[in-house]
């Protein structure tokens, strides 16, 4: 039951603002993907790799407000505010084939298990109930897809890869444990911090313009 990186999550105020970040950032143009009904959000997508996407994410002002809080932290007012400045990196995303049977195995919170759809995709997706970031976006949300086979392969390729995800954290040796509980801490490079010091991500990707760094900071 392999763990993989499946998506990189860029949260925006809306998404022409995400899009034109991500030109900004990389270069390139990330094309619309679609909306999530249930959740009240709507994304661009763009492949990083083999199965691998970047995901841009924001509130879509034209569906229904949610009975609960969006997920990726987007109702959380501090977390909206600095999208209001800038889009950021939030958080990462990692797949499994058996969800219940991995979450299972860790006493951290890493959210319910829950059916998510958009248009004819269906996955299963660890989500927290109050809609937080997990670990201020340092820990990756779970989900296990219900597809043959993964969506980011008829996703655009727009000549971005991944190279590497670091994380930088004042506990380093916490962020372990509980990456290894759910097989993750292999697919990251872990950076001490100073105690006092906000924890950050960085995801090194390859483009047509050379190597780029995007950053949760």
């Amino acid at each position: 039951m392999p763990t993989r990186i499946d998506h990189l999550v860029i949260g925006a105020a809306n998404l022409a603002q995400g899009a034109a970040y991500v030109k900004t950032q990389l270069g390139v143009e990330i094309p619309v993907g679609g909306t999530h009904e249930k959740l009240g959000t709507h994304n661009h997508l763009m492949q990083l790799g083999n199965e691998l996407f970047l995901e841009v994410i924001a509130v879509n002002p034209n569906g229904q407000t949610p009975a609960r809080p969006r997920w990726f932290g987007l109702d959380d007012p501090h977390v909206s505010h600095a999208l209001n400045n800038q889009p950021a990196l939030l958080t990462w995303v990692v797949n499994t084939q058996d969800i219940e049977a991995l979450l299972n195995k860790t006493s951290a919170s890493f959210g319910k298990v829950t059916p998510i759809s958009r248009g004819d995709l269906n996955w299963l997706f660890g989500l927290p109930g109050d809609g937080r970031l997990l670990a201020g976006g340092m820990l990756p949300y779970v989900m296990q897809w219900q597809t043959d086979t993964h969506p980011a392969n008829r996703m655009a390729d727009r000549g971005c890869r991944l190279q590497q995800l670091h994380i930088h954290h004042p506990y380093p040796d916490w962020l372990d444990t509980n990456l290894k509980a759910i097989g993750a801490a292999e697919l990251v490079q872990i950076h001490p911090l100073d105690k006092a010091t906000t924890p950050y991500l960085e995801a090194v990707i390859a483009t047509p313009g050379g190597e780029k760094i995007l950053r949760s900071r």
